[in-house]
């Protein structure tokens, strides 16, 4: 599929490269760009074959700056919901995408991109990132899960601070806040992004589903019924030839070869 304001690409068997392409507007997420967005992601998402999906942003300037104000100064509350909810939709099918998406930040991601980023299972940045939440400058809060997800990342303190203050906060100050997981020099950020897509497309891909699955429904969970869904999800596990395959590679000291079944 044909898209004006993505680009969706396989660099290499199982990873998908997801790029917002709208750099004379530094990314911005108009309507346009969300519909788009969710029918990349419910295609990525029919695809067995997929292992990791990598999330960046067209140009040098932005990762994505925002959501689209031109779009939003003149709603309504009405039209201000169903807006938040259209974002709200994408940002959820992203974070339920049963591999690993990680996103690739350079430049600016504020407002929708920083939660754009956010629903994604964890970031790289480049040395030039900046993040922030600024919504209350123009006197509106987050509305694409901002006050969710960066409080459930960098605690509750923390998140209300920079999102009451519209502070921005730069790459290094993102590693140390736990923001980010990990800062490579700009020229570097691809193929950061890619040794780490492969180092999991290498996995077994059942695998790396469970535990994806079970570290997003248990942090809702008490401790208990957590490790209780763990133990169901590694008991699955044996019901695949990736397990046996994994092991007894393992027994014979030599590479695994998964099949994701």
């Amino acid at each position: 599929m044909t898209y004006k304001n993505l680009l969706l690409e396989q660099p290499e068997p199982g990873i998908y490269l997801l790029t917002v392409n709208r750099p004379q507007a530094l990314n911005a997420l108009n309507a346009a760009t969300l519909a788009e967005l969710a029918l990349a992601i419910a295609g990525i998402a029919a695809d067995t074959a997929a292992r990791v999906l990598l999330v960046t942003g067209a140009g040098d300037k932005a990762f994505v700056a925002g959501a689209d104000i031109s779009e939003m100064v003149e709603c309504s509350a009405d039209q201000a919901q169903a807006f938040s909810e259209k974002g709200m939709q994408v940002m959820h099918a992203l974070e339920a995408l049963p591999m690993p998406v990680i996103a690739l930040v350079h430049g600016y991601a504020l407002g929708g991109g920083c939660e754009l980023a956010l629903a994604c299972d964890w970031i790289i940045a480049s040395d030039r990132a900046v993040f922030g939440q600024p919504e209350v400058n123009l006197g509106i809060p987050p509305g694409f899960g901002g006050t969710q997800r960066l409080t459930r990342l960098v605690g509750r303190a923390r998140a209300l601070e920079l999102i009451t203050t519209a502070r921005q906060v730069k790459a290094a100050e993102a590693l140390a806040i736990g923001l980010v997981t990990q800062v490579v020099p700009v020229a570097e950020l691809r193929d950061a992004g890619m040794t780490t897509a492969r180092t999991i497309a290498a996995k077994g891909p059942d695998a790396v589903r469970l535990a994806k699955q079970a570290v997003h429904r248990g942090q809702d969970m008490s401790l208990a019924n957590g490790c209780a869904y763990e133990t169901a999800a590694f008991a699955l596990a044996f019901a695949t030839t990736d397990q046996r395959e994994g092991m007894q590679a393992f027994l014979e000291k030599r590479a695994a070869k998964f099949n994701g079944h």
